[in-house]
């Protein structure tokens, strides 16, 4: 039984760090993006950009509540209950937020 736990925990962490890399990730190319068009003096696209980094801010979040939720499982005290609700909440909101951007973004692009 306690290998079960051990391998959910590593389970639990790789979710947790493949979230934070996504995001990371997403900003580093959005960074890159944003000094290609400024050095290059290309177009400005910088609607595409945002829209890329924000669908990866919101990949890291879905990865870092799935995290959340087997965390929770494991440790279902009513204190980690709380917090998890409050953070799921949160993310949420934000995801909720960012999905209506991009959506707007796109149909920015789509009317120019």
């Amino acid at each position: 039984m306690v290998e079960f736990f051990g391998i959910i925990n590593i389970v639990v962490y790789f979710l947790s760090y493949f979230g934070a890399i996504v995001i990371f990730y997403g900003g580093i190319m959005a960074v890159v993006n944003i000094l290609k068009i400024e050095i290059l003096r290309r177009e400005n696209d910088y609607n595409n950009i945002r829209r890329d980094f924000t669908s990866k801010i919101l990949l890291g979040l879905d990865f870092f509540i799935a995290a959340d939720l087997i965390k929770s499982i494991l440790e279902p005290e009513f204190n980690q209950l709380i917090i998890l609700a409050i953070i799921v909440a949160i993310r949420t909101v934000v995801g909720y937020s960012l999905t209506h951007e991009i959506k707007e973004l796109e149909n920015e692009n789509k009317s120019s």
